[in-house]
């Protein structure tokens, strides 16, 4: 069974940093944690360290962040976990049964949300799908280590570097959307609203697509949310 190294990237996220590794301590498996925190000024650091997880400090921006932690990783597979994220029980045996096969390079799980609105449903359906863009980074991306090496781990865009790597994972070999899914938070669905947030989502992915730049994409993005 390989060492699964969970990355987590933070800044201020003392409101649920302690839940999300209490709820990796209870997991199955061999499993190492990494906080990659972004220069928190609240409470997650000492919150993370207190837990047993490794904290290292890095550039802000979730990309960077993911990077130092990947860096600092001794697994043989990294797996990318949004700090308001948990994954299912049984996470470490998905995992591993989903990279069984030699061509798989990596994947993600399903995802859930902690609200029950019909669009946040819906959304969650379409995740068992594996059409590229249904897919983020709250779906706790994994990857063989040596794959996530090969592609140059995330590009330091400051917006959509998920669905970039997500992208440029496809394209190296065969990815698994694994069969249980992750429970996100909707808290920011709750403060921007959950019609709002979609259609926001939407256009942003849209005008990436079509090549706008995502330093421009996350000036827009700060100016309409």
């Amino acid at each position: 069974m390989p060492t699964i190294s969970v990355i987590i990237p933070t800044w201020n996220e003392e409101a649920c940093i302690g839940r999300a590794l209490a709820a990796l301590r209870a997991l199955r498996g061999d499993f190492e944690v990494v906080v990659a925190d972004g220069g928190s000024s609240d409470g997650t650091v000492r919150i993370a360290r207190a837990a047993g997880a490794r904290v290292v400090d890095a550039p802000r921006g979730r990309g960077p962040q993911m990077n130092r932690g990947a860096a600092e990783a001794t697994g043989e597979v990294l797996l990318f976990l949004h700090a308001d994220t948990l994954l299912p029980a049984d996470a470490h045996a998905l995992v591993t049964a989903a990279l069984a096969a030699p061509e798989a390079v990596g994947g993600c799980f399903r995802l859930s949300f902690d609200d029950d609105h019909r669009v946040l449903r819906f959304s969650a359906f379409c995740t068992r799908f594996s059409f590229p863009l249904f897919h983020y980074g709250d779906e706790a991306f994994f990857v063989r280590a040596g794959v996530f090496r090969r592609l140059g781990g995330y590009r330091p865009y400051p917006i959509m570097e998920d669905l970039d790597f997500w992208l440029r994972l496809r394209r190296a070999g065969r990815t698994v959307v694994v069969p249980a899914p992750v429970l996100a938070s909707a808290r920011r669905f709750r403060r921007n609203g959950v019609y709002r947030q979609q259609l926001l989502g939407a256009v942003l992915v849209g005008l990436f697509l079509a090549g706008v730049k995502p330093h421009t994409l996350k000036r827009f993005y700060g100016e309409v949310r």
